[in-house]
C-alpha cells in the first residue's frame, strides 16, 4: 500500500514540471470530493469507496483496505477540520483539484486530488499531499 502512495506521489510530482493550465471551478468535482470527506466523517467507508475511481478500487480491492489506507496515510482526509477548495488545473493532461484542509490540530495541508470523469460522473483517481505554503513574517 505504501508503495502505491509513493508511486502516485512520484507520478504527480513529475507532472508538476509539465505544463499547467488553470481551469474554471467545477462544482461537480468539488461535490465529489466533499461527499467523500463527509462519508469518512460518518465512518461510511462503503460510500467513500464509491467516489474512488475504478483504478483505485482495483488497487485496493475492498472498501476496508481503502479505508485503512486513508485513515493511516491521510489522517487530515479521514478527519478533516476546515476544507477550502483552491484552484482546478491540468497538469500534464491530468485534472487536479487543489484543496486546503486544516486538520483538527490546526495544521494546514494542501492536497492535490487527481480527478477522472467516468460514465457515473467525476471520481477521485489519487490524492497527493502537496507542500503547504509557509506562514510567517
Amino acid at each position: 500500500m505504501r508503495g502505491f502512495v509513493l508511486a502516485m506521489a512520484m507520478m504527480v510530482s513529475g507532472l508538476a514540471a509539465q505544463a499547467q493550465e488553470q481551469l474554471a471551478p467545477n462544482p461537480d468535482i468539488e461535490a465529489t470530493i466533499q461527499s467523500q470527506f463527509e462519508a469518512f466523517l460518518a465512518d461510511d467507508i462503503d460510500t467513500a469507496w464509491q467516489f474512488a475511481s475504478p483504478n483505485i478500487q482495483r488497487l485496493f480491492q475492498t472498501p476496508e483496505n481503502f479505508g485503512r489506507m486513508v485513515e493511516e496515510g491521510y489522517p487530515m482526509v479521514w478527519r478533516p477540520g476546515q476544507i477550502d477548495y483552491l484552484d482546478l488545473q491540468t497538469l500534464g493532461g491530468l485534472i487536479v483539484q487543489r484543496v486546503q484542509v486544516i486538520d483538527r490540530q490546526g495544521r494546514a495541508h494542501i492536497l492535490g486530488y487527481q480527478m477522472v470523469e467516468t460514465e457515473t460522473g467525476w471520481q477521485i483517481n489519487g490524492v497527493r499531499i502537496l507542500r503547504a505554503p509557509a506562514i510567517g513574517a
